[in-house]
């Protein structure tokens, strides 16, 4: 009973683990996921969430992934946009998914 229940364990934690989001490590292309339809990920000026707003990214948003660091339980990405690459600032990397 145990040989199989090993697996079946596994597998569904593994399973687990593909679903949803992939947090930001690395410096690259990604794009805003996992947003609530009725809200929009923060672009902030800093790493935290004490830091001004300076604007809303809806699911769909291309980035470039500048570097990440982890502060407290989240992962802060340093983002630029796509569309206006002079547009700076922190995200969270839970809502980015590698392109």
């Amino acid at each position: 009973m145990q040989k199989f229940l090993f697996p079946l364990i596994a597998a569904a934690l593994l399973g687990g683990l593909a679903t949803g989001p992939v947090q930001a490590e690395q410096s690259g292309w990604y794009e805003v996921t996992g947003v609530e339809a009725d809200d929009m990920l923060k672009m902030r000026l800093g790493a935290g969430i004490g830091y001004k707003v300076l604007v809303g990214l809806p699911n769909g948003t291309v980035v470039w992934v500048q570097s990440c660091s982890r502060e407290g339980k989240t992962s802060w990405c340093k983002v630029s946009l796509k569309a206006a690459r002079g547009l700076k600032g922190y995200v969270s990397g839970a809502y980015l998914t590698k392109m």
